[in-house]
Formats: structure tokens, C-alpha cells, sequence
């Protein structure tokens, strides 16, 4: 199926070593690239705002990542190396398509995919855009600004953690009830902000319908745990990749990492999806009985992300990086789309500073 883009984009079908999938460009084919990394639900659609507001000297180039939108939907994500399967096709793209180094933007999902570039490849970086990102520690199962895992196993991180509620609204193809946990409810509910609802929603709901569905797709495999919340991560799938068991020794090698490059650190001040007691962390609804056993919240406490963000970066500039921190007021996790003129103003300003 044809996915419609905004005028001044255009759409094509790339095939590299690694992946076959849809990849959106605007602005000339010689501009300094900027690649964008989308999050989980979602695909290179929700990058499409961004893409049409670039200054003129700017190629943008947003891929749908394995897993999502128009990736060939055999290629699966191995979840047990972190983000290194997104890492390393974002860097085969950018080398078939002749980039050697490219400013990098990631949301969510995609701000891990940035975190684990600059440690793989901060060769390769022109610049990085946190916005809205995952903390560099993943999603779920950690207590404080170290990572400290709230349990052995890192139980109520990955695969299972996703509502099943909601995986059963996109495959019965409930684009319009607006319900706890239908694809539209949540998107208003945590996702745009202030009770604001994107002039193309109905084009952003559609790319969570393109998610690719399945034990090695999303949300992914999970295991059993004798731990509250009673399940612990698999093996495949976006949602496993981003839990902290994966991650391995990500800070060290982001703060021993050579060039260090210049961070831009940009959220929406009133983010529910990352923030220091996200909506669908165990340990922020633990208490209201939605599961029973909940240990209370000192075994089981909400993931500080945004602390464990601040840390990392602060840990960054000391070790001789830089970064700006922004928060866009009244603005929620995707300030990008929501907030389009405060977003660019500092995303700009940064690419001119990085360029």
C-alpha cells in the first residue's frame, strides 16, 4: 500500500546488504544529511514535519526501521544486542546512500538508537538530537541515575510489558475508539499533550498499524519471573532490545568514545511517556492494584529516566563532550509534531552550530 507524504518529501524503496525498506528524503540530494530514527509504534511518518521544515542546506532522510512501517517483514530484531541491529542499518544506509559523516535525530525508541551511536560510531556523527529519548539504561527494571536493576532479572522490562489489550486493537484494526488501551486513546492520552490533537493524526495512528506483529516483531518474546511483574525480557523484538539487560556496558563506551560530539537534549516538559514516573512503567502503576502483589515502591520504584538522562549527559560533558538541555512547555513526547515552530527554533539553531 502506498503511504501518502507531505509535499516536499519523497518516498523510495532502498535495498541495502542488510534491509529493504521505505526511506523518506527532503531537501537537495548534495545537503548535509540529517537522518532521523523514529520510536516504537510508530515509523519514518511521524518524522514527516520535520523533514518539510529543514533550512534548505539539509538533506533529510528518515528510514521505517526493521520491525516497523515498510521494512521487509522477515527482518527480525535480534534483541539480545541491544540496538545494535537498528545501529548498524541506520550506518549501512547512510554509507549506500555515500554519507560519511551526518547529523543524527532519534525519539523515543530512536533516542536509543542515538545513545548506542554515539558509542559504537561517534565517528560518524555530525551531531546527535535526543528528543524525547529512552534512557541510555532502556525502558523498565531499574531503580536510580546508575541503572541499578530492581530486580536480578530485570523483571517488568521487555516484551511483556506491553498491554495486550492494545496488540489485539491493532490487529482488529481499531483506529477510531478512544479507549485506555486502543491505539488513539493512548496517542491522546500519553503521547500528544494538553489535550492537543496533531493536525494529521489520522496518518500518525495509521503507521501504528504498520508495526510488524509477532513474537520476534512486537511486542517480542517474554519469559516468566518469580519477580512482580511477574514477567521478565525475551530474545527478539524492539521492546526486549530496550530492556536494561541488554545494554551491557553502554555508558562506558558512550563516555570513552572519541569524537565527542555535541548533544541536543530537547523533551517536552510535560512528557508522560519518558519521564521520572512514565505511565506505563510497573513501578508508577503498581500501586493503584492494576496487578496484584506489588512489592511497594521502595522495591519496586518508578525508572528514574530523566535523572539517569541528565546523569549521562552531565557524565558526558565532563569526560569532554557538550550538550544543551531544552524542555518545550505544555508540549508532551513528541514536541517535534505538537510543537513544531519551539521545536525547530532550537533544532535548527543546533544544526547550525554542528554543521
Amino acid at each position: 500500500m502506498t503511504v501518502p507524504v507531505l509535499d516536499g518529501i519523497t518516498a523510495r524503496t532502498v535495498s541495502t546488504e542488510r534491509l529493504t525498506t521505505r526511506v523518506l528524503f527532503a531537501g537537495p540530494d548534495d545537503g548535509i544529511p540529517v537522518l532521523f530514527v523514529h520510536g516504537n509504534f510508530s515509523s519514518a511518518t511521524w518524522w514527516e514535519e520535520t523533514l518539510v521544515t529543514l533550512p534548505p542546506q539539509y538533506r533529510g532522510i528518515a528510514p521505517d526501521l526493521r520491525g516497523y512501517g515498510d521494512a521487509d517483514p522477515e527482518a527480525g530484531i535480534d534483541a539480545t544486542r541491544g540496538m545494535r541491529d537498528f545501529v548498524e542499518d541506520a550506518l549501512v544506509l547512510m554509507d549506500h546512500l555515500g554519507h560519511e559523516r551526518f547529523h543524527l535525530a532519534g525519539n523515543s525508541l530512536g533516542g536509543l538508537v542515538v545513545w548506542w551511536t554515539m558509542a559504537d560510531a561517534p565517528e560518524r556523527l555530525l551531531s546527535a538530537t535526543l528528543a524525547g529519548p529512552g534512557a541510555p539504561f532502556g525502558f523498565g527494571g531499574t531503580r536510580d541515575a546508575e541503572g541499578t536493576p530492581t530486580t536480578p532479572d530485570f523483571a517488568g522490562s521487555g516484551g511483556g510489558l506491553i498491554n495486550p489489550d492494545l496488540i489485539r486493537s491493532l490487529v482488529d484494526g481499531d483506529r477510531d475508539t478512544i479507549g485506555d488501551f486502543s491505539p488513539r486513546g493512548i496517542m491522546r492520552r500519553l503521547v500528544w499533550s494538553g489535550g492537543q490533537i496533531p493536525e494529521r493524526e489520522d496518518a500518525l495512528i495509521d503507521a501504528m498499524f504498520r508495526v510488524h506483529i509477532g513474537d520476534r516483531a512486537l511486542p517480542g518474546d517474554f519469559e516468566k519471573s518469580e519477580n512482580w511483574p511477574y514477567v521478565r525480557p525475551g530474545k527478539w523484538g524492539a521492546t526486549n532490545a530496550m530492556s536494561p539487560k541488554y545494554i551491557g556496558n553502554l555508558v562506558e563506551r558512550i563516555l570513552a568514545g572519541e569524537p565527542k560530539i555535541h548533544a541536543l537534549w530537547i523533551y517536552g516538559a510535560d512528557d508522560l511517556a519518558v519521564c521520572n514516573t512514565a505511565a506505563s512503567d510497573p513501578g508508577t502503576w503498581g500501586p493503584t492494584g492494576r496487578l496484584p502483589g506489588f512489592p511497594g515502591s521502595e522495591a519496586y520504584p518508578p525508572q528514574p529516566m530523566m535523572d539517569q538522562i541528565r546523569k549521562m549527559l552531565t557524565d558526558y560533558a565532563a569526560a569532554g563532550g557538550s550538550y544543551e538541555e531544552v524542555a518545550i512547555a505544555d508540549s508532551g513526547h513528541v514536541p517535534f509534531i505538537t510543537h513544531i515552530d519551539a521545536f525547530d527554533r532550537a533544532f535548527h539553531a543546533h544544526l547550525a552550530k554542528t554543521s
